[in-house]
């Protein structure tokens, strides 16, 4: 399912159409207001990539676009917004003991190799552009019941259907045999699928190798002995180590096939059986923060 966002116009009145979150508002207003995205960074204690980030997000959100040139200048929907936001944000400030949101905090279960692999490397992306959020990252292996249980957003690998959350996809990956180099150099070459034969072939229940040999056009059935892995990361780490040949998705073997410790054997990708999935409980997007991140994960990780 797609993350929920408005699509209708800005002035049109709805009332299934979520609020966008206070931050892009308060970036909107500033920037409208001093036309000057270091201005409206320092006013905001913020960088200007956040500026930039938060007014993206909140045009994708209203599906127009608040500013037409490169002065800044307001288009006619910004206009008409403008005079909203800031009537909104008036009555804010008016109401008595109400105070603007400050920091929030944001707890992410996260699956390890996916934390470690295309997560974490992108992570200070979200850090520079919402400052305020405090993020408590968990490790979750759904697999081995290992979960966060009160965490706001879960990541979760598999098919998809989760009947007891909302979801979104947000990752889809290609899966081929990878080795090390000295493996394939100690029982290569490799000029065929076929060539595997009688190999040891690593395994793990995240990523079955049948719709590989199915592809390669080898009638072998997915293998029932050798050495297993619960978590992709270790799973790379033994093909690393020389003890065999492993099925890994190539996002997820990233590292490993960039610093050459991982090689692949064959041009030949297929398609994974699972994909990546934000999940959560209903009511979650309603707090600004969480739907700040599912918006930004989604296009990060894609």
């Amino acid at each position: 399912m797609p993350l929920p966002a408005p699509t209708a116009s800005p002035t049109a009145p709805s009332a299934a159409r979520r609020i966008p979150p206070i931050q892009c508002l308060l970036t909107f207003e500033a920037l409208a207001r001093l036309r000057s995205v270091t201005q409206t960074a320092e006013e905001l204690c913020v960088t200007p990539s956040a500026v930039s980030h938060r007014v993206r997000q909140l045009e994708q959100m209203l599906g127009c676009r608040l500013f037409g040139r490169a002065d800044f200048s307001l288009t006619s929907e910004g206009s008409a917004y403008l005079s909203h936001v800031r009537e909104g944000l008036g009555a804010l400030q008016r109401f008595p003991g109400s105070a603007l949101p400050g920091r929030r905090r944001l707890k992410l279960a996260v699956t390890p190799t996916f934390a470690r692999c295309m997560l974490i490397p992108r992570l200070s992306q979200f850090t520079d552009a919402y400052p305020e959020i405090d993020l408590e990252l968990h490790v979750s292996i759904p697999l081995l019941d290992v979960v966060a249980e009160d965490a706001d957003l879960i990541v979760r690998f598999g098919p998809g259907h989760y009947a007891d959350m909302e979801h979104v996809e947000i990752a889809r990956d290609v899966m081929t045999p990878l080795a090390s180099p000295a493996f394939v150099r100690a029982h290569g070459p490799f000029e065929q699928p076929a060539d595997m034969e009688g190999l040891p072939l690593l395994r793990s229940p995240l990523e079955p190798w049948r719709g590989w040999f199915d592809a390669a056009g080898l009638a072998w059935p997915e293998p029932v002995e050798g050495s297993q892995f619960h978590d992709i990361g270790l799973l790379c780490d033994a093909a690393a180590a020389g003890m065999g040949i492993a099925p890994v998705r190539l996002k997820l073997g990233a590292a490993w096939l960039d610093n050459g410790t991982l090689v692949r054997l064959f041009p030949l990708d297929v398609a994974s059986p699972h994909a990546h999935y934000l999940c959560w409980h209903t009511g979650t997007m309603d707090r600004w923060e969480c739907s700040a991140f599912a918006q930004w994960l989604s296009q990060a990780v894609s």
